[in-house]
């Protein structure tokens, strides 16, 4: 199986993913055969700062759980209860 066949079945969750030129923390958006959309979230503010088109081949490592990765949804979570 490839990555972005599995990065698919993780469409629109939180997750860190690692590229070739930097490394961030958000929501995966879309996956395709081509690129993935990956929205950056600011983890001091935990609003979401940007959004990166990524080449798949360029992926180099994806980290879909995991104690940082945890305190991101928690913080997310509790933002999205009091809005």
């Amino acid at each position: 199986m490839r990555l972005i066949e599995k990065l698919k079945e993780f469409e629109n969750q939180y997750m860190f993913i690692r590229w070739a030129t930097g490394g961030e923390y958000g929501k995966l958006t879309y996956a395709g055969d081509d690129f993935v959309e990956f929205d950056v979230i600011d983890v001091d503010t935990m609003e979401y700062s940007e959004t990166v088109l990524i080449h798949s081949p360029l992926i180099l490592e994806v980290c879909i759980g995991g104690a940082d990765v945890a305190r991101i949804l928690a913080e997310i979570s509790s933002k999205i209860s009091l809005d």
